[in-house]
């Protein structure tokens, strides 16, 4: 027997001879086919359907996520360096508003802010003073500058129409890459002086090669013109024409698809810098990052083909069982067709039988399911929230609310006195005011703020808005340098008939003795590499001065430091 005839089932060439006229229905050949199709059919299709539906919606969410993953990291790039070129030029535009024109010209004193600079935020070359003729005439720098005419340079007839200006990287007369940040400040009597400052590329750079990169990435920044203002790993070198076009203008970061030079699709991320003439570009080669969906695809794709195989095997071997099956019956229902006679009536009446419980069940199961659900029903409407509860939660919220009315009321009493005006001052009041700030960090940290002022401390005129700024600067200087659990003593004395001192004395770090004569010089800090800016006590030395006051400071390494602050009883003349 061939393997054909091995393979082929008993029912394949079988015919009813007792069928009569109902042949078709005994055809099992037809009925193991339809079998086979129909559930195959209800069986594929739904499964394929499902396994193209998670194929397109895996692969969009692997390249939404891809594209979100791109887009979040040239944001908080961008933000990295518009924070690097903010910060600098903020300090610039601070000191020119706090120098006048004779400190500029200052060697020593131009030095000294060049190397504060340095110390505090980093980056800085060299930095100088120009005139309205564009001749530098003070400079700080590795380079021999001083004297040099840049009236005609691009960027210096660019600071003439507006405060401030950032270049793109340029040699210029250093010959070696720069970019240069300059700041104009106009004086009383029309006439103006620009203050330029170079920074490093080289620092620069490093806010970009720090970065991880998938997909072969790289990231680099270019100019409005496509110039490379960084080296690009496989883009070309600093003052390089990027291949790539420049992106169009946008205001939020973009991520786009693309073409590179050798036809492979890459994914694009860009964003404008403001105020800068910066274009930061990331670039990403998508067939790299697409590797893991390609894998899964591969195992999405051999999953179904293995199905389909499994599910074949299992729709033809139950058909063709279940078909035999109905094939046994069937002779076995001849050969009782010819023992008993009578069988087909019994047969017939069974079928009747079977129609009508048939009938009545479904009535039936309709009124038990319905009695379920109502029963259900019952039981979940015994299950209610508690009316303590809600009490409960309204009262959280009420108490919540009243803390938040009681910090608005204390921020806003604090607005009121913002502007300046000289009016009477009750000391005590100030402080504890001002101690009210900072009440939840002294409570979380254990710091113990002791205040003395004693009852014979009279009222006196003066600026409430500027002595809040300077106590609050004060103790956010304090509760820098204590550690938890330290104290901060506030005293306040009468020297003498027409002043009062304040001193705010912690048991903190301390200060050493070489930088005591420097804490109040603009961009100097202790604490550069912990948050310090440098600003506070300098901000504070002349608001005291502003005033009519005057500070001063001791301070022991390891042991604390002591503010002492003192005023005039009567404000000075203006």
């Amino acid at each position: 027997m061939s393997i054909q005839g091995k393979l082929k089932p008993k029912f394949w060439d079988y015919q009813d001879v007792a069928a009569g006229p109902f042949k078709r229905l005994f055809n099992f050949r037809r009925i193991w086919m339809l079998a086979v199709l129909l559930t195959t059919v209800v069986t594929l299709v739904p499964l394929i359907s499902i396994i193209l539906i998670d194929y397109k919606v895996t692969q969009n969410s692997i390249e939404s996520e891809i594209l979100l993953r791109t887009a979040r990291l040239v944001s908080n790039t961008r933000r990295t360096i518009s924070f690097f070129l903010t910060e600098r030029r903020s300090a610039l535009n601070f000191m020119i508003q706090d120098y006048t024109l004779e400190e500029f010209k200052n060697p020593d004193r131009l030095a000294l802010t060049l190397e504060n600079l340095k110390k505090a935020f980093g980056g800085y070359i060299d930095i100088g003073l120009i005139n309205p003729l564009g001749i530098q005439e003070a400079y700080i720098g590795p380079y021999q500058l001083e004297g040099q005419d840049y009236s005609n340079e691009w960027w210096f007839k660019e600071i003439l129409y507006r405060d401030v200006y950032i270049s793109d990287v340029f040699m210029g007369f250093r010959q070696v890459p720069h970019l240069i940040i300059a700041v104009r400040h106009t004086q009383p009597d029309k006439s103006f002086y620009v203050l330029r400052a170079t920074v490093d590329t080289n620092k620069f750079d490093q806010l970009l090669s720090h970065l991880e990169v998938d997909g072969e990435g790289d990231a680099f920044i270019i100019n409005h013109q496509g110039k490379l203002q960084t080296p690009s790993r496989y883009h070309g070198k600093v003052f390089e024409t990027l291949s790539l076009p420049v992106p169009s203008y946008s205001p939020r970061t973009q991520v786009l698809e693309g073409k590179n030079a050798k036809g492979k699709t890459i994914l694009i991320g860009y964003a404008y810098i403001s105020e800068t003439p910066f274009i930061l570009m990331i670039v990403k080669q998508k067939d790299i990052l697409m590797k893991p969906w390609y894998r899964t695809r591969l195992q999405l794709i051999g999953f179904l083909a293995a199905s389909v195989i499994i599910i074949l095997i299992v729709i033809v071997g139950v058909s063709t069982y279940l078909v035999s099956k109905i094939q046994e019956a069937d002779y076995k229902r001849i050969i009782s067709l010819h023992e008993v006679e009578y069988s087909n009536k019994l047969a017939s009446i069974g079928r009747l039988a079977a129609g009508v419980a048939h009938e009545i069940n479904n009535p039936l199961a309709i009124i038990n399911e319905k009695t379920g659900l109502m029963k259900d029903r019952l039981i979940i409407k015994k299950d209610q929230i508690e009316s303590s509860t809600l009490i409960d939660f309204a009262d959280s919220i009420l108490a919540s609310v009243e803390r938040c009315a009681a910090i608005t009321n204390r921020l806003l009493g604090f607005a009121r006195h913002i502007d300046v005006s000289i009016r009477p001052i009750n000391l005590k009041e100030v402080i504890h005011e001002t101690i009210d700030f900072q009440g939840k960090e002294a409570e979380y940290r254990s710091i113990e703020v002791s205040v003395d002022v004693p009852d014979d401390i009279p009222q006196f005129e003066s600026d409430r808005g500027k002595l809040q700024q300077i106590f609050l600067n004060l103790l956010n200087n304090a509760f820098a340098a204590l550690s938890d659990g330290g104290h901060l003593n506030i005293t306040v004395r009468k020297e003498k008939m027409d002043l009062v001192s304040i001193t705010f004395a912690d048991d903190g770090c301390g200060i050493p003795a070489e930088d005591l004569a420097r804490v109040f010089e603009p961009f100097f800090s202790t604490r550069t590499m912990k948050g310090g800016t440098g600003l506070g006590l300098s901000i504070t030395y002349g608001l005291v001065q502003e005033i009519g006051g005057n500070i001063t400071v001791q301070s022991e390494l390891g042991k604390g430091t002591s503010f002492n602050i003192t005023l005039p009883l009567k404000p000075p003349k203006s």
